[in-house]
């Protein structure tokens, strides 16, 4: 019973990264993610330019802009300016994290990422569960 109860759960703050991530600018891949802490969302993000920045994430030639901040590090970042902590949180998040972010994510205390689709490099995710943090795939359809 529980099982089922935390998978209707967890489909539903996916589905909610997933519509966060549509507020992104960015052309090539929109990333949303959602941390949550005793069934609380603590903070949310998508992937973008840093504040003050113009909004477009890709260059003259399509590649991304070196300085766009990743879904999850955005979501990190606003627990860090206020009095929340990440300590034993979940992450939800559209696309797999990347090995910079998946090191923010085991630094910050979040003991377990859900994410609907993997990332092209699927380090992010071995490091993370080399750290003993719970890695979990779950498909938004």
């Amino acid at each position: 019973m529980k099982k089922e109860k935390q998978l209707r759960y967890d489909l539903a703050y996916l589905k909610m990264a997933a519509e966060w991530g549509k507020l992104s600018y960015c052309e090539r891949k929109k990333v949303g993610a959602i941390i949550v802490k005793d069934r609380m969302i603590i903070s949310d993000g998508y992937n973008g330019t840093p504040t003050g920045f113009e909004n477009a994430c890709e260059d003259e030639e399509h590649y991304t802009k070196w300085y766009v901040l990743h879904a999850e590090a955005n979501a990190i970042l606003k627990v860090a300016a206020s009095t929340q902590s990440c300590k034993d949180a979940t992450l939800y998040i559209t696309l797999s994290p990347c090995k910079e972010c998946s090191k923010l994510i085991h630094q910050a205390g979040i003991v377990r990422v859900v994410y609907a689709e993997k990332y092209k490099d699927t380090s992010g995710i071995d490091f993370l569960e080399k750290a003993g943090v719970e890695v979990e795939y779950l498909s938004i359809g």
